[in-house]
């Protein structure tokens, strides 16, 4: 008996050592992610602010192009495939070198600056997990655990950029491995979470909130347009996936050297906007889905950003691909609303999170991150939205370091990457 009681004091101690392993190197990262992730939103927000105070800087696009393809091939970093490379090393076991985090700072600031289409989570997940890998390395770690501190990076600086804390926490678990969590890490992808939302907070980070007004009530009529709306969102993220993977290989496939492919995209982005008439497709689209939530889009504003997006990134630009997806789901949203007569805040806020969840296959995420950035009002709507979208944008995604573990139709093994 008293060696029973001797074994379980040691395996209590142990578990209490391993967790206050986990809370201190938890807090450690979400302090150093955190900070980076704070200034990179700083510098976000002003370059955006320049860009859109002098609009003649869009003709110096091809040149920022240049500038990023010539640093990543100065740092010997060419062949980098960026957040697939952060959720491949998960996987493996591979390290990631920490030169991606001030490659992917300094070109995503220089993609937004010029008029580039693209978002910032791409440089969110990079910098963290990066930043959280090579903690994890200084530590000594062993690879499991580094896969863990990847993962509380990523978590990081997600919170940091989009101040969205409980989405954050979860993302970083959910996207590397679809159908299977790795529920190890949630302690400390929480913590590291809420440590850099709260530095993001306290030094005024502005986060981007939309909180929904008068939501119809909850019934089976409501419950359909929903649904009908989720289905489209779905056919709508395979689009956006597709043409997002299609682009780059025409882009490869016609311009084998980087400097013209990059040059040429850039060139392709400055005609497409000039022919628009406006700058609204360049940068993140936020500005888009403010007007959404207020009934106003265009028919063409979903698949023009789509255009945008895609050509932006195929070229060799860096960025995100999640903002823009939200802009595309929002504005699809609302559109979809307009023509049936039926609530266009409601389907935006319904579009962004269906569209999110299409493209990531993270169904978990795109729940809480709706009701983070709309409130808890659209609750059963955000349901049945990310369900059905989950449900019917197949095995398609944003990323081809992600795995689909498991059917989305059976309780089957299929272990494939996304499309």
């Amino acid at each position: 008996m008293k060696e029973i009681i001797k074994q379980r004091i040691i395996i209590g101690l142990q578990y209490l050592r391993d967790s206050l392993k986990w809370v201190a190197f938890a807090v450690i990262s979400g302090v150093v992610v955190g900070g980076v992730g704070t200034a990179f939103s700083f510098c976000m927000a002003a370059v955006t602010q320049t860009r859109a105070k002098n609009p003649w800087i869009l003709w110096l696009l091809p040149i920022g192009g240049l500038l990023i393809v010539g640093a990543y091939k100065l740092l010997r970093d060419e062949n980098s495939t960026g957040t697939n490379l952060v959720l491949s090393s998960i996987h493996s076991g591979d390290s990631l070198p920490l030169r991606m985090t001030p490659l992917i700072f300094i070109s995503t600031l220089i993609t937004h600056l010029f008029g580039g289409s693209a978002g910032r989570e791409g440089a969110a997940l990079q910098i963290g997990g990066s930043i959280g890998n090579k903690l994890g390395m200084s530590f000594k770690f062993d690879d499991k655990d580094r896969h863990i501190m990847t993962m509380c990076g990523m978590s990081a600086a997600f919170s940091a950029l989009f101040g969205t804390p409980m989405a954050a926490a979860i993302f970083s678990m959910e996207v590397v491995s679809v159908g299977i969590m790795h529920y190890s890490a949630l302690v400390p992808c929480v913590i590291a979470s809420l440590v850099a939302h709260g530095i993001a907070d306290y030094f005024g980070a502005e986060s981007e909130l939309f909180p929904l007004d008068d939501v119809p009530s909850f019934a089976i009529n409501s419950a359909v347009k929903i649904s009908v709306l989720a289905f489209l969102c779905a056919l709508v993220s395979i689009l956006f996936c597709v043409l997002l993977h299609q682009t780059e290989h025409l882009y490869k496939k016609f311009l084998h050297n980087r400097f013209i492919r990059v040059a040429v995209g850039g060139c392709i982005i400055v005609a497409l906007t000039l022919i628009v008439g406006d700058q609204r497709y360049n940068g993140s689209g936020i500005d888009i889905i403010a007007h959404c939530m207020n009934g106003q889009v265009a028919p063409e504003v979903f698949l023009l950003k789509m255009i945008f997006t895609a050509l932006t990134l195929g070229a060799g630009y860096k960025g995100g691909e999640i903002v823009p997806s939200f802009c595309i789901g929002a504005s699809f949203g609302c559109l979809f609303g307009n023509l049936i007569g039926f609530s266009p805040a409601l389907c935006t806020a319904a579009g962004m999170a269906a569209v999110f969840c299409g493209v990531t296959n993270c169904p978990i995420s795109s729940l809480l991150i709706s009701f983070e950035l709309f409130g808890y009002a659209g609750m059963p709507y955000f349901l049945l939205a990310v369900a059905f979208s989950y449900m019917f944008s197949g095995y398609y995604g944003l990323y081809h370091g992600q795995k689909i573990m498991y059917s989305k139709h059976k309780t089957s093994f299929i272990n494939k990457m996304a499309k």
